[in-house]
């Protein structure tokens, strides 16, 4: 797999300055997780699963969840169980490339029934999303256990062919929501990922869970950093877990909403970026679909460090794609700060900031990681650029 993949050569001239690499489940995990871009969930009890895994990835889906949890009412999961194991043993006898898929399951018990009644299908998996990880209860270390035992039974450890089963943990339990255990919980969830930091291809917020705990939804005009109590809370998952010395890569909370209704704020995108001559009717679509908001978020989420998203909807995906490729100016931001351990500062090569070698060395190399999955923008290439091919 690679990001853009759909794009003609053509296009890919004119939009990149550098392409994204090629992807596979035995790529570094680092760069993978990275890489997981707009992580598309859909409901496990769907009817046609394969048909739809082979859809999104035409679509430009590089990461999908099927989800057993929240998305499935209670009375389908045994059928919903049935219809993961009988997709991924399809999808096993397919030569052609595929995303990165993982099963979000409900139980350390329902992994085990799940991996072993798959067998050796299970090795299409990247791995596993957990719910409501919380190292107050026992849940974390167990939902660990039955991974461990699964990668042994089924030779998915990273010996051999170096496939692994990982997973990702999802942060949403009461213990790290309330403020009065939240130091604590988070420590000892990082102690306990730090223990099994191979098993861990990154970390994902659950804000519905969070909003749930206050009695709040936001709505399509505000994003997550609108709602206080809930941006606190990312806040610290990010100053624990999210560290460059030792800390995990983090994804953006889930962006819940996909149809088009009555606004109360005004729109949150800018006229001046859509100047061609498609680009105006490209901004209406944006703003008929209420999206302008889903941009503001994913640009406070890489500026608070959280790289990727949970979607819901399809036509998010190419959206939080876009925004990650790393424009040409970052790109040789990071370059010369990158070449110089030595310190000092020296003007950007845009010539319009200061780098200052050392406190920027920590960004230079995420974003470099980040150029590698999603490729460098061409200069004078912006984010409208790849939107307008991405949402045709």
């Amino acid at each position: 797999m690679r990001h853009f993949r759909s794009l003609t050569t053509a296009q890919n001239k004119a939009l990149f300055h550098r392409l994204p690499v090629e992807l596979s489940a035995q790529s570094a995990p680092e760069l993978l997780a990275v890489a997981l871009g707009g992580t598309l969930y859909t409901p496990a009890n769907r009817p046609q699963l394969v048909k739809d895994v082979l859809r999104q990835r035409d679509l430009g889906a590089v990461s999908m969840v099927l989800c057993l949890e929240d998305s499935i009412p209670d009375s389908d999961v045994a059928a919903a169980e049935d219809n993961v194991v009988a997709a991924l043993g399809e999808l096993s006898g397919m030569s052609e490339s595929l995303p990165l898929l993982f099963v979000r399951v409900r139980t350390p018990e329902q992994l085990l029934e799940v991996a072993r009644r798959a067998g050796a299908a299970t090795g299409m998996l990247t791995g596993f999303v957990i719910p409501k990880f919380d190292n107050e209860t026992g849940i974390a270390a167990a939902f660990l256990n039955a991974l461990h035992t699964v990668q042994a039974e089924l030779g998915l450890d990273g010996r051999g062919d170096g496939r692994r089963l990982r997973i990702m943990p999802i942060l949403e339990s009461p213990a790290i929501i309330h403020l009065e255990t939240r130091a604590e919980a988070l420590t000892n969830i990082y102690t306990l990922l730090d223990a099994n930091r191979e098993d861990i291809l990154s970390v994902r917020i659950g804000a519905t869970d969070m909003s749930s705990a206050f009695g709040l939804r936001r709505s399509r005009d505000l994003s997550i950093y609108d709602v206080f109590v809930v941006a606190n809370v990312i806040g610290d998952i990010v100053n624990i877990l999210g560290r460059p010395d030792g800390g995990f890569v983090i994804s953006g909370p889930v962006w819940e909403h996909y149809a088009a209704t009555e606004r109360v704020l005004r729109p949150q995108l800018r006229a001046t970026p859509f100047v061609g001559p498609h680009e105006e009717e490209l901004r209406r679509r944006i703003m008929t679909a209420n999206l302008d908001t889903l941009i503001r978020e994913i640009e406070l989420d890489l500026a608070n460090g959280l790289l990727g998203k949970t979607v819901i909807h399809p036509t998010h995906v190419n959206l939080v794609h876009a925004m990650s490729v790393v424009s040409h100016e970052e790109y040789l931001d990071a370059v010369a700060i990158a070449g110089n351990v030595n310190g000092g500062a020296a003007a950007s090569p845009y010539r319009n900031k200061m780098n200052e070698m050392k406190p920027h060395q920590a960004w230079a190399r995420r974003t470099l990681l980040r150029a590698d999955a999603f490729g460098v923008a061409g200069e004078g290439v912006t984010f409208v650029d790849f939107l307008e091919v991405g949402m045709a």
